[in-house]
């Protein structure tokens, strides 16, 4: 049990399964609603904008940029500033400490590989990190899905326990993930689904950018697709080892 909340108890017996079902439910179900029109508008509107703008903006963080996420259009400065990167470079290392005070030491390696990504963020060229930004969109709306999605499988104790917030997250991280890999998949053989055009009060969409940038469609989406698979790949892996180790301390627990 770890310190977060001493009251917070877990039976192994129940947990397991709420692990073995929880996960791909979440995902069959915001799969179903992604095929029903309705369903994809409020997925799109209410539980895949935000994780969309968020991506641009930490992207946009990492790349040195001062971005302000807001509803349906981020802001992006054309100039790197200087007091984000500190304030990333600041969480990284806080990241580190904390991991290494309490012997998590994955937050280690995780604050070293944010660490790398930041020093090639911001050291590159302008216009590549804008292009990142772009791509980190959708992008990290399928990352951001990831990550909620995991945040299923917090330990005993954590935070994320408490009431029903680690469900409300399940449920928004797996909409954000099945409606931004759907349409991508749909997009490998019907260059139709690929999003071209311009968003009214918002401008070219985040395709219409990357293509103007020189990118063809079939890179564009061969790109998105590879991430959706890599971020499957994570959200199977870290469901099949949480659940089998929890069914493993259930016996042992009985």
């Amino acid at each position: 049990m770890t310190d977060d909340d001493p009251n917070d108890t877990l039976d192994p017996a129940v947990e397991w399964k709420l692990r073995a079902w929880a996960v791909p439910a979440a995902l069959a179900i915001a799969f179903l609603f992604n095929r029903w029109g309705t369903g994809h508008m409020i997925q799109r509107t209410f539980l895949t904008m935000i994780p969309h703008e968020l991506g641009h903006a930490v992207t946009g963080w990492w790349c040195g940029f001062a971005a302000v996420p807001g509803l349906w259009k981020t802001l992006i400065p054309e100039v790197r500033g200087t007091i984000v990167p500190l304030v990333v470079a600041g969480l990284e290392v806080g990241l580190a400490y904390v991991g290494w005070r309490t012997n998590r030491l994955w937050w280690v390696v995780v604050a070293i590989v944010l660490g790398v990504l930041q020093f090639l963020g911001t050291t590159g060229r302008v216009d590549t990190a804008q292009l990142a930004i772009t791509f980190g969109g959708d992008g990290g709306a399928m990352v951001i899905g990831t990550l909620l999605i995991l945040t299923f499988f917090a330990p005993e104790g954590s935070k994320l326990r408490h009431g029903a917030l680690r469900w409300g997250f399940l449920v928004i991280g797996a909409a954000a993930y099945v409606d931004t890999a759907s349409t991508w998949w749909r997009a490998r053989t019907d260059r139709g689904e690929i999003p071209f055009g311009e968003i009214e009060g918002v401008g070219l969409s985040d395709p219409s950018k990357l293509a103007e940038a020189g990118w063809s469609p079939g890179l564009i989406v061969s790109r998105y697709l590879t991430l959706a698979g890599i971020c499957l790949a994570v959200i199977l892996g870290v469901w099949a080892w949480q659940t089998w180790t929890m069914r493993q301390r259930s016996h042992e627990w009985r």
